[in-house]
Parts: structure tokens; sequence; C-alpha cells
């Protein structure tokens, strides 16, 4: 997955449409699910993500990238679904392990796919404003600067939410016999 839409030469809305959604539609499905922990819900969110990028493409300023503007319509799409009433009476805090999140790696062994589940859960876990910053910077390899560009918060906001979801994860890690490093 990548920037191949941000160096194509489009002729029409539709054929940039089309491939902003080839380049990262399972991307941001997977921010979505982060987020809102369903994937029928990531799904419709992902819908109205692309129906709003195809209404704005015209306007699309590119003071950032496609992948960045994308990005911060999906977050935001997907904590105004956090915010629905019905949202939040319907969703339960069930166990969820969408077959998307996990990776094809045949020769890791189960020891390091069971702690890859726990650390994935344990980030599900953490209140929005910590697990949106963790999500950003270590799922995405996004920088401090796109997460602030994204988030439209001061970068100093970010380095201390990062640094309290990381002493989060830590502490929850440790007490269940696991040590949690910063790498």
């Amino acid at each position: 997955m990548g920037n191949m839409v941000e160096n194509k030469v489009f002729y029409s809305k539709e054929n940039l449409l089309e491939g902003l959604i080839d380049d990262y539609g399972t991307e941001l499905k997977r921010i979505a699910f982060l987020y809102v922990k369903d994937e029928s819900l990531a799904e419709d969110i992902i819908q109205e993500v692309f129906i709003s990028c195809y209404h704005h493409l015209d306007s699309f300023r590119k003071e950032s990238s496609y992948k960045t503007w994308l990005i911060r319509i999906t977050v935001n799409k997907s904590k105004d679904a956090l915010k629905l009433w019905s949202f939040r009476n319907l969703v339960s805090k069930a166990e969820v392990e969408p077959p998307f999140l996990e990776v094809n790696t045949p020769e890791s062994d189960t020891l390091l796919e069971m702690e890859k589940k726990e650390l994935i859960q344990e980030v599900l876990e953490l209140p929005i404003k910590l697990r949106e910053v963790i999500i950003l910077f270590y799922y995405k390899d996004l920088s401090i600067a796109e997460i602030v560009d994204i988030l439209q918060l001061n970068e100093n906001t970010i380095k201390s939410r990062l640094f309290r979801a990381r002493e989060k994860l830590k502490v929850t890690l440790e007490r269940g016999g696991d040590t949690w490093e910063e790498k």
C-alpha cells in the first residue's frame, strides 16, 4: 500500500477516487476499526470517508498528502461514530479479533502471535485520546508533525498523550506477566 496515487496522472474525479480507494481503502478501514472496534461500522465509516472525499476533491488544496487528508477524515468520522448515543448503547465491550488485522507470518511462533494479540487488545482498551496517538504513531508510522496535522492538536499534547499511552500499556502488560519495552 502506499502513495502510488500521489504520483499518478488522473483524468477524472472518478479515476482519482478509484485510485485513492485502491491505495488507502484497507489502511483506512483498519484505522476506523481501531477506533470503533466493529468491522461493519468501520466499513460504513470508510464508505462515508470516500463519499466525503469525492464531494471535496475539487477543493483539496494539496497542503498535505492525500493519505494524510484521508486519515484525518477517517479519524473525524470515527470519532463522530463514537459520539452517537445509539452506537454507545448497541456496541458492547466484546472481544473482537477481526481477521484483517492479523499479520500472516507463517514463521512467527504461537507465543509471538499471542503477544501481538494481547498488545492489540490492550491498545483497543485505551481511552480514545490515547488510543488514537498510538494507532497513528506506531501502527500507521506517522510522524508527530503528521499526527498534529491530522488531529489538529498541539505537538506537546501529542507527545504527552504518547507518553501516557506507553506508560498505561507498560503497566498493564507488566501486570499480566509480560514486559513491554519501547523500541
